[in-house]
């Protein structure tokens, strides 16, 4: 086994120590139609004394590496290691990762002061710039990536992008291909399980949409991103049927009776239906500030609904969200 010779004036970061972010670099595109075949083989390899100059400080001047130590008998690592290669295969190969066995390569990491495993570095240019040791959350390997990978978008990410797009332009079939794609290469990611929800219905296959939704385990379905895809499904199914005279026909009744909850309600649905979530929101809310009981708080779980279905960070979810606080707690 050969030792490797670090730069002495570059010695080896301290686990935990942030660096520099490298520059970024353009993203691939899946795109409509792709299909994503397996990780290359040098994303994600194991490696040892002998090739760390080829494996690592060659390759990381091109390509940031994270090298994961580990060993057999260590049990954090069997948790740890599965996480690094999700994240690594995410990234879509701006950044690799190579697995050093400390049983067979003791020398290596005695050099890189590994005093436990797991202890991952990050190399960049040649030298480590980051680390950590021990098991740690997904969310922390998450932005131990990402400052890795600075600004550059990864494929699934920009990917995604393209999907959401889409189906916001009202390309529901565009969308499905996409997200297909996507959970094609990662199946755990539940933006595009959700995604995939919301395109099948856009296109009114409301049954094939609640199929797939049954396909998934309690875990899955839990999760605010499937969360919100039942909302948007619930509501596409409700407006499915409407017409725009029906609508007219019904903000009459309001404007004539404005206390008359069903045909508000009604036409709540009606206006979301018709593509005015503000006209629909206006009138939930106008039902919540007149009794906010009605109906078991259907006019409260009717705009969460409809929260769901824009966005968090839709410009009139905030607005309602701030409205329908201030009438609650009025």
């Amino acid at each position: 086994m050969s030792d490797i010779i670090l730069d002495p004036n570059h010695p080896p970061a301290t686990p935990g120590t942030a660096q520099t972010a490298p520059a970024a670099r353009p993203a691939l595109d899946l795109g409509p139609g792709a299909t994503p075949g397996p990780a290359p083989d040098d994303w994600i390899k194991d490696s040892d004394a002998a090739h760390f100059v080829q494996d690592v400080i060659e390759v990381s001047g091109q390509t940031p590496v994270i090298v994961d130590f580990w060993a057999p008998w260590c049990g954090p690592c069997k948790t740890l290691g599965p996480l690094l290669e999700k994240w690594v295969k995410r990234s879509g190969g701006l950044v690799k990762m190579v697995k050093i066995n400390v049983d067979e390569n003791q020398n290596l990491a005695s050099q890189l002061r590994v005093q436990s495993v797991p202890t991952v570095f990050a190399f960049k240019d040649g030298r480590p710039v980051d680390a950590f040791a021990g098991a740690v959350p997904e969310s922390q390997i998450q932005s131990f990536i990402g400052k890795l990978i600075g600004d550059a978008k990864p494929p699934i990410e920009a990917s995604l992008d393209q999907a959401q797009a889409a189906l916001k332009a009202g390309e529901g079939a565009v969308a499905e291909e996409i997200f297909s794609a996507v959970l094609t290469q990662d199946a755990t990611i539940t933006v595009a399980l959700g995604g995939l929800v919301r395109a099948i219905a856009q296109q009114g296959d409301f049954a094939r949409a609640r199929d797939y939704l049954a396909s998934f385990d309690a875990k899955t379905l839990a999760s605010p991103d499937i969360q919100q895809a039942i909302s948007a499904l619930d509501l596409a199914e409700q407006g499915a049927d409407n017409d725009p005279d029906k609508t007219a026909q019904l903000q009459t009744i309001v404007d004539r009776k404005p206390k008359d909850f069903e045909a508000r309600f009604a036409l709540a649905q009606a206006l979301f239906a018709d593509g005015e979530p503000s006209g629909a929101i206006d009138n939930l809310l106008e039902l919540v500030r007149m009794d906010r009981t009605w109906n078991e708080d259907a006019a409260r779980k009717q705009l969460i609904k409809i929260f769901d279905t824009l966005g968090p960070t839709d410009p009139l979810t905030l607005d309602a969200r701030k409205r329908l606080s201030a009438i609650l707690f009025s």
